[in-house]
């Protein structure tokens, strides 16, 4: 496992660390505590020392799981969550300090630490990043001992701009992948000016990177692969990236021409996002296993050639740039 500084956190974090979403199973299918277990404590077998949680994953299970795997190890690992997602309708004038200091209060108690790393708004409406009272709340929060560090977790490229001239704003979450680009651009350069983590998330565009998916693979209905492919639920981009599903297809069909004889492109996926020094860590989910074998299986590769970094990313000026670049 190799290490990267958190931006202003000062925390070093696994580069491959552990998104948790799905971690008690397949989206839609139920929670299983063993399994959750047994995931978690594979990531932190193999090196993974940050792992990013929120309070809406499977109604606060994930945060239970996360908290209790992390309590019975001996290794620090860092713990990141969330809170904003539970307001309902989720609106800016759902936004208000009492509401979000309670719901760190209940991430304490459902993790059972007695400090939490890093909390993230959990995509907030954008006029909430014009509210300088909801980010004055943090300071007040970390002063009583309740968490180390603010971040937030952002839809657009926009957001994530203004998010950090609030200074104690010290980590960005965002999607970023090789069919998601544009934070590579102003935003990779301001946050590092500012020092700030960056936190990369759906590096495999929910699934579509693997390369594994064909025009017949199914989804189950409570899978959001399966109802939030427009938008239905929450932001579309959230889903395949945004990316119509057939189309990211046709442009993962080419990906398999750059790396023949390979079944499974997720490490490569994971290696291309690698390049960016400017990203702390990736937080691939799982939910199994296996998923996390494949994702720290990027330590058995060699590095990624130059010619097929270029090919990567002609492939996402081809297919898919013109039609997500300039949405989030």
């Amino acid at each position: 496992m190799n290490y990267r500084r958190l931006g202003k956190t000062n925390l070093n974090i696994s580069e491959i660390s552990l998104g948790t979403w799905q971690v008690g199973g397949k989206w839609g299918s139920g929670f299983d505590d063993k399994n959750a277990d047994k995931i978690i404590n594979t990531a932190i077998n193999n090196g993974v020392n940050f792992i990013d949680t929120a309070d809406v994953y499977e109604a606060g299970l994930s945060e239970k799981a996360v908290g209790r795997v992390v309590s019975s190890r001996p290794e620090k690992v860092h713990v990141a969550t969330k809170c904003g997602r539970q307001i309902s309708p989720h609106i800016n004038a759902g936004y208000q300090p009492k509401v979000l200091q309670q719901f760190v209060e209940d991430s304490l108690k459902r993790t059972g630490l007695e400090v939490l790393d890093l909390i993230q708004l959990h995509c907030p409406p954008t006029e909430v990043y014009y509210r300088p009272e909801i980010f004055e709340l943090f300071d007040k929060l970390k002063e009583q001992g309740k968490i180390l560090n603010l971040g937030v977790s952002v839809e657009k490229v926009e957001e994530a701009l203004k998010a950090i001239e609030f200074d104690n704003v010290a980590t960005v979450q965002i999607i970023f992948n090789v069919f998601r680009q544009r934070p590579s651009e102003l935003f990779f350069k301001e946050a590092a000016r500012r020092d700030i983590g960056i936190i990369a998330r759906v590096p495999l565009a929910s699934g579509l990177l693997t390369g594994l998916y064909d025009p017949k693979t199914t989804f189950d209905k409570d899978d959001h692969r399966q109802f939030n492919r427009q938008g239905e639920a929450f932001d579309k981009g959230e889903t395949f990236s945004g990316i119509d599903y057939e189309l990211g297809l046709r442009a993962v069909e080419e990906m398999k021409a750059v790396f023949p004889n390979v079944n499974n492109l997720a490490p490569m996926a994971l290696q291309w996002i690698l390049q960016f020094n400017e990203v702390s860590c990736i937080i691939p989910g799982a939910s199994k296993v296996e998923h996390v074998e494949s994702n720290l299986s990027v330590y058995n590769l060699p590095p990624l050639a130059d010619e097929k970094f270029t090919r990567m990313n002609e492939i996402y000026e081809k297919y898919i740039k013109d039609n997500v670049h300039h949405l989030w």
